[in-house]
């Protein structure tokens, strides 16, 4: 399945929050109650009601003197093989459902009546959130509504640098590696993250890690289903034939 892809260029981010305040407009999410916790990133997280959400990170010298500024504009990865279904397919196979046109990785309401926490822990980038009253799990739905009727992603829609680009996943990581070689003459460690394992492809100018814990998977956080755990023992014995 090739589907639909995110290509977001970091390095063409200026930190608008665009994005982030379309998505609440589009999927009609009340507003945040926010405070100053001492950055200008507003609200501090992800929730049930942000599915999408600027990361800002200050890059600090010995003095405290501020170098750069790092903006991660984050959300759902869509996974191309979603951990998160593995999870929840061993509890209800159409709680979690994996579009099979678009690959959007879609949670309904029947996530209400999964384990959130194994939910949780089995996404390698931190992304579910529960609804502590309806117990719904909720994050980016790919703007499966849009994308299905031949519109942008709303955030896409919304961008005013470029930094945010949507089309055929082909057409994405083709662009990807273009901008990536024209981003290292200027910031020699520039990558891209997790490009073979998902539909929304980040071009970072620094390492990841400087974004933000969660900004590329780790193998230590990889989850195996029951049926990968079991594939995998079993691996070593497809050669053999039992008559």
């Amino acid at each position: 399945m090739e589907g639909k892809a995110f290509f977001i260029d970091l390095t063409r981010c200026t930190a608008c929050r665009g994005c982030q305040i379309a998505c609440k407009e589009w999927h009609k999410l009340p507003a945040e109650e926010t405070k100053n916790w001492g950055s200008h990133q507003n609200p501090k997280d992800l929730s049930y009601i942000t599915y999408k959400l600027v990361r800002m990170k200050e890059v600090v010298d010995k003095k405290g003197h501020i170098q750069n500024w790092l903006f991660f504009p984050e959300q759902c990865r869509h996974c191309l093989e979603p951990p998160c279904k593995m999870a929840a397919d061993d509890y209800d196979p159409e709680a979690i459902i994996h579009d099979p046109l678009t690959g959007a990785v879609i949670f309904t309401e029947k996530t209400k009546k999964l384990p959130f926490d194994e939910i949780k822990d089995a996404c390698p980038y931190n992304i579910p959130r529960q609804d502590p009253k309806t117990k719904i799990i909720a994050k980016c739905d790919m703007c499966i509504d849009r994308v299905q009727n031949g519109l942008l992603p709303i955030c896409v829609k919304t961008c005013p640098t470029g930094a945010m680009n949507f089309g055929d996943r082909k057409e994405m990581v083709a662009l990807a590696k273009k901008r990536l070689a024209q981003a290292k003459k200027m910031y020699p460690n520039a990558t891209l993250g997790d490009l073979e394992d998902v539909r929304v492809i980040y071009l970072f100018q620094e390492n990841p890690q400087k974004y933000y814990e969660y900004a590329v998977a780790s193998l230590d956080n990889k989850y195996l289903s029951r049926k990968e755990l079991l594939a995998k023992t079993l691996s070593p014995f497809k050669h053999l034939q039992f008559g």
